[in-house]
C-alpha cells in the first residue's frame, strides 16, 4: 500500500504552532513587512486576505478583519461591509486565477461550531471542483493538493489590486 505523509500537519493538530502563543491573525495583521512569509495577499483598511495554511484545496483564503473579535454580532456595519466585500473580491480573484466550478463560503463562530481561533473573526473563501473529493479525505485523512502554498501565493499575488 502507498502512503501519503503530510507531517507538517501534526504540529497544527496537536496545537503546538505559533497559534498556541497567541492570535496568528493579530501577528500577521500587525507585521506588514512579511506579507510573502506570512501568506498575505491584500491588505485594505479594514481586513485583509491571507492564504490558509491548511488548505483544504489550493487557492483557501481567509478573509479577516484587523480587529481582534470573535462576536461577529458586535461587528461594527462598516468592517462587517467590508469583510462581506473583500470576501466577493476573493470569489472574483479565485474565479480568474482557478476557475473552480463552485465555492464554499464561511465562518466557524465559537470552539463547537470548529473555530479554530474562536477569538478572532474570518471567513473561510474555499475554491471547489467536481470530484475534489475523493476517499483520501475520508479513508487517510489526508488531501492531495495540486501544488504548494508557495505557488498559490504567485498564482494569486496581485489579483486584489484595482
Amino acid at each position: 500500500m502507498e502512503r501519503l505523509w503530510t507531517p507538517w500537519r501534526r504540529t497544527y493538530l496537536e496545537g503546538g504552532d505559533s497559534h498556541a502563543s497567541g492570535c496568528f491573525l493579530c501577528a500577521h495583521a500587525a507585521d506588514s513587512g512579511r506579507d510573502r512569509e506570512n501568506l498575505v495577499l491584500f491588505r485594505g483598511p479594514l481586513v485583509f486576505v491571507l492564504l490558509n495554511l491548511y488548505p483544504y484545496n489550493s487557492g483557501h483564503l481567509m478573509v479577516a478583519p484587523y480587529a481582534h473579535t470573535g462576536d461577529f454580532a458586535g461587528l461594527d456595519s462598516q468592517t462587517a461591509s467590508d469583510l462581506m466585500h473583500v470576501s466577493q473580491r476573493a470569489v472574483d480573484a479565485l474565479q480568474r486565477v482557478y476557475a473552480p466550478d463552485a465555492f464554499n463560503l464561511g465562518m466557524n463562530l465559537g470552539k463547537s461550531a470548529g473555530a479554530g481561533v474562536p477569538d478572532h473573526l474570518h471567513v473561510h473563501v474555499v475554491p471547489r471542483w467536481n470530484g475534489d473529493t475523493n476517499f483520501m479525505p475520508v479513508v487517510g485523512e489526508t488531501k492531495v493538493l495540486p501544488e504548494s502554498l508557495e505557488q498559490t501565493y504567485a498564482r494569486l499575488t496581485g489579483q486584489f489590486e484595482g
